[in-house]
């Protein structure tokens, strides 16, 4: 069906296209979805999607929604997803692998990288949007652990991008998305880590304003190694009251050492217990379960300089505001901020704490319930900048200047001209060239 083409190819009939097509718990309907095997393949099929004029998505691990179309090409990279550890620390993933069974390839050697917080979340994706994980205080992002890329552009062209060679589009790979070409081999310098300490520490939800605060103070005089995020959940019916917990992922496996750091969060007020306890890496990463598809998500994120007690008040007042809201707030500084804000595309390096929102409305909400939440969000303005592409679920013609301020949108579209002029990859937060 393809010229070139090794690998296999789903049709609407195919028992395995629907797993293929479904993207965030949304099921597209895709003319086909190609599953490459290689370098090769990938250009032969872009080559093909381009002459038939045909949408292309490119799929990690479909945690987005632009891993799905309607009438176009899935490139499904499931079929590239070797690890393969080469040793000085240097692992060579292959673009469709996800970051759990790259934790779990790393474990045996004493090893990691920093990557979301789910399994099954795609290594593409999240490398190339930026990866705040759990390792983000003592690794930086996951695009900070990237060394260099095998790419095939949308001219079928096969390069190597790194510090050294074509050095623009490394730049724009960290941070600027599947904008420039389709990654089929990352190779990442892996960090020694023989085990982690982690767990949550349940907190009275009435007392989050306190938690945040006292949260805040301990943190600013912890240890990189200990990384933290507080999450506030709402009341889910009568089985699933409102809860805050503290998140903590302590990276080494000295139990004492961890445990003198984590203390005290464990005596903020309002703690009433906790799991914490020494666990391999990979058993950090979770599974969260997608909302009803009959829910409305409104969704915020953002940046925020410094976590004062002016943000706090706001923050939790906004929340509160809401409704049916989860709020989380994670710890930044670190090895994250020690990175220059133009070395990657992911720009807002100045940052204290990393904050999300996510509102869930009824399909028979009032009219004006989900603008009163923009609203809400907006009036943190002066707090919270920025905004963090891999988060953004809602993309609009306004989303790339939340994601990347002025100076680095400008450079990231004169990357856009020069390796994908044609415009071939939009299914993403689009740089338009």
């Amino acid at each position: 069906m393809i010229d070139g083409f090794a690998g296999s190819i789903l049709l609407p009939d195919s028992a395995e296209y629907p797993a293929a097509a479904t993207a965030y718990g949304v099921l597209g309907s895709p003319a086909l979805v190609a599953r490459p095997s290689s370098a090769a393949d990938v250009a032969a099929a872009i080559g093909y999607a381009r002459a038939h004029g045909l949408p292309l998505s490119v799929r990690s691990g479909g945690h987005t929604l632009f891993s799905t179309n309607d009438g176009g090409m899935v490139l499904d990279l499931a079929g590239i997803s070797d690890v393969e550890v080469l040793g000085d620390g240097l692992v060579r993933v292959g673009g469709g692998a996800v970051w759990g069974d790259v934790a779990r390839a790393l474990q045996p050697h004493g090893l990691a990288i920093s990557s979301g917080d789910t399994y099954s979340v795609g290594v593409g994706g999240l490398t190339l949007g930026g990866g705040i994980g759990w390792m983000v205080r003592q690794q930086g992002l996951a695009l900070d652990s990237l060394r260099e890329a095998e790419v095939v552009l949308p001219s079928g062209a096969v390069v190597t991008a790194s510090g050294t060679r074509e050095p623009e589009l490394f730049w724009a790979l960290r941070g600027g998305g599947g904008n420039f070409g389709v990654v089929t081999r990352f190779t990442f310098q892996a960090h020694p880590l023989p085990g982690v300490v982690a767990g949550s520490i349940t907190v009275d939800p009435a007392r989050l304003a306190d938690t945040l605060r006292g949260w805040r103070d301990v943190m600013r005089h912890s240890p990189e190694e200990l990384n933290s995020t507080v999450i506030a959940m709402p009341a889910f019916g009568p089985e699933m009251p409102a809860a805050t917990q503290v998140l903590v992922c302590f990276g080494g496996n000295d139990v004492d050492e961890a445990m003198t750091a984590i203390q005290p969060l464990l005596t903020l007020p309002g703690v009433t217990g906790h799991d914490v306890a020494a666990k391999a890496y990979v058993d950090v990463l979770e599974e969260p379960e997608l909302p009803p598809a009959q829910i409305r998500l409104v969704d915020h994120n953002g940046f925020a300089r410094n976590v004062d007690d002016g943000l706090i008040s706001r923050l939790t007042t906004a929340h509160a505001a809401f409704g049916a809201a989860v709020l989380m707030v994670r710890y930044l500084r670190g090895a994250f901020n020690r990175v220059p804000a133009d070395a990657t595309a992911l720009a807002y390096r100045d940052a204290e704490a990393f904050v999300v929102s996510a509102a869930f409305l009824p399909p028979d909400a009032p009219a004006d319930a989900e603008r009163r939440i923009h609203d809400g969000w907006a009036a943190l303005a002066g707090d919270v900048t920025g905004e963090y592409g891999n988060f953004s679920m809602h993309p609009d013609a306004t989303t790339i200047t939340r994601i990347y301020p002025p100076a680095t949108v400008e450079r990231l579209r004169a990357a856009k001209r020069r390796y994908d002029p044609e415009n071939v990859l939009a299914f993403n937060h689009n740089i338009v060239p």
